[in-house]
């Protein structure tokens, strides 16, 4: 279809693409652990407003049932080799590449995000699965460590599978958010509860099929839809470990609730993230990646960035080289890729993003670009927007808008480039921007974020697969990707033999000259520097 540069006028979004037939949706629905009689709720398409899926609800009856089936394959699950489980990841791999193009439909059908941005959570959850099918088995496998007494003590750490794990995710990232936990949590030996959010839970589901086709054990793997209110309390009751992304706000309460229970949990959170384009910054490189890192699946990402600080002497060179750059992004609905900037997901995210542009408006802020919300080209379409002039008293000053709204502030040196990216209690993810490669990294270190990238939005840091990648503040606890996120699934064991002599004097030694011995013995460890 036709697009066209944001602020003018183009068709309206197109209907439902063909592989998504009322057989392809009735197989996905049907593997949704609820009673044959259940509930049923019906999503919409952002694109048009149109019904797209008939949904069965899962009641927190269901729920305790899809936890029984999964402990009890939970066992067995856990019993296989990494080999094994390595060969499924894999299937699954090139299951998901080979059919990429039914998740990109159902992902631009479910969330109104573009086919590239969508591709993007493709390749994602292909890095994923096969860094754990390769890596697990060295994260995992027993390892000898140091024993108490040198030559004396055997030690072994083991990792054992927490148990039955929930996995709860969110719709901004319906494949990467759905599939990129799990994968981890079955790669460790557990087994999987897992509650997509409803308005993109056909992602999820088509993902966790195409899991089973590549070999995973029945019921491993489970799916359960509602809302919080009413199946959260079983998710958390019967879990051995909560993987939760979402808003802080509910991410606190999991937080309570595994405190409570004396479970983990590892929770990705809200985020109101900073770039800062430092004094010798490349201007013209530097506005295309604001454009990547603001607007990117209509800025609902929790990495991207929603606060830019420009050194004041290149402020209006950034400006003029950012702003028709905005201005110029195709925004509509294709799939295929045709188009810069999709549809937000819900009217409750337009209406957040309405409202915080208008208020900052209201009270002295001056737009830019974009501004408006586009019914001509959908019914929650939305312009891509650039704020100046932004005070305290707004809003969006310091509240996340996860929408495709970005305030540009100035700053005279770099101390106060970094108190101000500082300024929040978030601290989920941040971009510099300059020539100087060592400089860059310098200033990254002294931002309060998981993790910064330099010269790049977020995706170096995120496509950083053997490296952590999570929040600080209320941007949440716990890691995934690298070791860290396969290591929270598991519980580590400690297996010490002790041989020969342990602490206890042998017989015929008092216990005052075993004192002493081993007080000398200490002493020769530390000058032949043994740890």
């Amino acid at each position: 279809m036709a697009t066209a540069p944001a602020g003018s006028t183009t068709a309206r979004a197109p209907g439902l693409p063909p592989s998504i037939t009322p057989s392809f949706l009735q197989r996905l629905t049907s593997q949704v652990s609820a009673t044959p009689n259940a509930a049923r709720v019906t999503t919409t398409a952002p694109y048009t407003g149109v019904s797209l899926a008939d949904l069965p609800i899962s009641t927190p009856e269901d729920v305790e049932a899809a936890f029984s089936r999964a402990r009890t394959a939970q066992r067995a699950w856990a019993a296989t080799s990494f080999a094994a489980r390595k060969r499924i990841l894999l299937r699954y791999h090139d299951l998901v590449l080979t059919r990429q193009n039914q998740a990109l439909d159902l992902m631009q059908a479910e969330n109104g995000k573009t086919r590239r941005d969508a591709f993007l959570e493709v390749v994602d959850i292909g890095i994923v699965s096969r860094y754990y099918a390769r890596n697990a088995a060295k994260y995992l496998g027993p390892k000898r460590r140091r024993g108490a007494i040198p030559l004396l003590t055997h030690t072994t750490e083991l990792r054992h599978p927490k148990g039955v794990v929930t996995v709860i995710s969110p719709w901004n990232y319906p494949l990467s958010m759905a599939a990129s936990d799990t994968l981890a949590a079955l790669m460790a030996g557990n087994a999987v509860v897992q509650k997509p959010d409803t308005q993109t839970a056909l992602t999820a589901l088509w993902s966790m099929d195409l899991m089973y086709e590549a070999g995973l054990p029945e019921d491993v793997w489970q799916m359960v839809i509602g809302r919080g209110s009413s199946i959260g309390g079983a998710l958390m009751d019967n879990a051995d470990y909560m993987m939760f992304t979402g808003s802080t706000a509910s991410g606190r309460q999991i937080a309570s609730d595994a405190g409570r229970r004396l479970i983990g949990a590892s929770l990705e959170l809200g985020g109101k993230n900073p770039m800062v384009v430092l004094d010798d910054a490349d201007i013209e490189k530097a506005a295309d990646g604001a454009v990547a890192a603001c607007f990117p699946s209509a800025g609902q990402l929790c990495v991207s960035v929603e606060r830019l600080y420009v050194a004041e002497s290149i402020h209006d060179q950034f400006v003029a080289a950012f702003t028709p750059r905005t201005k110029e992004l195709k925004i509509g609905a294709a799939y295929d890729y045709s188009v810069d900037v999709g549809s937000l997901t819900t009217p409750a995210q337009l209406k957040t993003v309405a409202e915080h542009v208008d208020d900052a408006v209201a009270k002295g802020a001056t737009i830019l670009a974009g501004g408006r919300a586009r019914p001509d080209l959908g019914p929650l379409f939305y312009e891509p927007t650039i704020l100046t002039d932004v005070t305290p008293d707004m809003t969006l000053y310091d509240h996340e808008t996860f929408g495709p709204v970005v305030s540009v502030y100035t700053y005279r040196d770099v101390d106060e480039a970094v108190a101000l990216a500082n300024a929040t209690e978030y601290g989920l993810n941040g971009s510099v921007w300059t020539r100087d490669g060592a400089r860059g990294r310098a200033v990254a270190a002294r931002i309060h974020a998981g993790t910064v990238n330099v010269n790049e939005a977020f995706a170096a840091a995120w496509g950083s697969i053997d490296a952590p990648m999570g929040g600080m503040g209320d941007s949440g606890l716990g890691r995934r990707h690298g070791a860290d996120g396969i290591l929270k699934y598991t519980e580590p064991q400690t297996i010490a033999h002790q041989r020969i002599q342990g602490f206890s004097p042998p017989s015929g030694i008092s216990p005052e000259s075993w004192a002493s011995l081993l007080t000398g013995a200490l002493k020769v460890l530390k000058t032949g520097g043994v740890r």
